[in-house]
């Protein structure tokens, strides 16, 4: 008996998506296009621009200046009113009131076109036909002489809101549904050569207007974009410069003082090994001086740090607050003044920048007294008050 065994292929993996060619994202890119253009925020309200008048002798006569600035106001209305006025002279058999109101309906679209032209847009077409039977011109589907001019006044506002490829989805619409209309009705479309010749024009000059309003500023957003540079280039350079003469100040210091405090330090904590059998007090003196001195270079090499870099990192090493004065006084007493402190208040805690402030100022008052009071005795006052600390070093008349 055989047994006969096979093996199945696993069945291939679905594919992710299928890949479109060149054309079919050609399409789908144009179709995105049109939806943004004059699909999606069809209704939004854009209404036409108030422009910037310069002052001039000019427009300084009264009223000149505001007439200016409202100039695109002034020749959309004007056209419409134009419009209107043909609408008034080319109805046939048709009243004057009749007249009037499909004038004010052929208009109509341009009038919204002065706050919402995309939508306008829209309207030309629908409203244009339905006007152009009304009025008796029939034959001239889908545009009569009304529907004309007001297609190239809403078609002209709309594309310089939208831009030179709104244009061309407009005119290529328009064409469409000239020749769809004529083709249903068949009564040929005599204004469609004529509307398309003309609307091409005036999209085309409002195509080239927008891409050199759109070049100049362009051009100066590159021009403020290489002004910043500079300034930040300008503003670099200083930083460096005075970064330079920082550090070579820092470079002074230390050679001039650094070096001389090091050699203190040093012939203090050797002088009491070249006498023999040196007094207590003299080598506690010794002691006290290098102590200083070390203290003073260590507070030099911070300085000179903050000196030689902005971005300096000061020492984990906490600074000297008011809990450290009697350290400082002890110092002073063992240098041959004799110091007392005195504390008024209750003792709080205060803001390390107080008590570093309060601790500077009382070693350079010291430090004053030791250089221009040699033998005067001192006295240190802390008041703490509740509104902040009260400080006074005074020291009497040397001996």
């Amino acid at each position: 008996m055989t047994q006969t065994t096979g093996t199945t292929s696993p069945p291939p993996p679905r594919s992710a998506g299928i890949r479109k060619g060149p054309e079919a994202q050609f399409i789908s890119a144009g179709l995105r296009a049109f939806r943004d253009d004059l699909v999606r925020g069809a209704w939004a309200y854009r209404p036409l621009p108030v422009l910037n008048v310069p002052d001039s002798e000019t427009m300084r006569l009264p009223g000149m200046r505001r007439l200016a600035s409202h100039a695109p106001h002034v020749l959309v209305f004007g056209s419409i009113l134009f419009a209107l006025l043909v609408s008034l002279s080319t109805g046939q058999y048709m009243s004057l009131p009749e007249l009037m109101v499909l004038g004010l309906f052929a208009v109509a679209p341009a009038v919204l076109a002065a706050t919402r032209p995309v939508a306008a847009w829209w309207l030309t077409m629908p409203v244009g036909a339905f006007a152009s039977v009304l009025t008796g011109y029939g034959d001239t589907l889908p545009f009569g002489p009304v529907s004309f001019l007001v297609t190239l006044i809403v078609s002209t506002i709309a594309a310089a809101w939208q831009g030179p490829r709104a244009a061309l989805w407009m005119w290529l619409i328009t064409a469409a549904f000239s020749l769809f209309v004529g083709g249903m009705t068949g009564v040929g479309s005599g204004s469609t050569v004529p509307l398309l010749f003309f609307l091409g024009l005036a999209l085309t000059a409002v195509s080239i207007w927008h891409f050199r309003r759109t070049t100049r500023e362009t051009v100066r957003e590159a021009h403020r974009e290489v002004s910043a540079e500079r300034s930040a280039t300008a503003a670099e350079r200083t930083r460096a410069v005075r970064l330079e003469e920082r550090t070579t100040i820092a470079r002074e210091l230390h050679d001039v003082v650094a070096h001389h405090m090091s050699v203190v330090a040093i012939q203090a904590e050797a002088a009491p090994y070249r006498v023999e059998n040196p007094p207590q007090e003299l080598a506690d003196a010794f002691a006290a001086i290098r102590e200083s001195a070390v203290a003073a270079l260590t507070e030099l090499r911070r300085v000179l740090g903050v000196v030689r870099a902005d971005d300096y990192e000061a020492p984990d090493a906490p600074q000297p607050v008011l809990a450290d004065l009697d350290r400082l006084l002890d110092g002073v007493r063992e240098a041959g003044v004799p110091v007392e402190k005195l504390v008024t208040g209750r003792r709080r805690e205060l803001p390390q920048g107080v008590e570093l402030s309060a601790y500077r100022m009382v070693q350079e008052a010291l430090s004053n007294v030791l250089r221009h009071a040699p033998g005067a005795s001192a006295r240190v006052e802390l008041a703490y008050v509740p509104v902040g600390l009260g400080l006074r070093v005074v020291n009497d008349a040397p001996e």
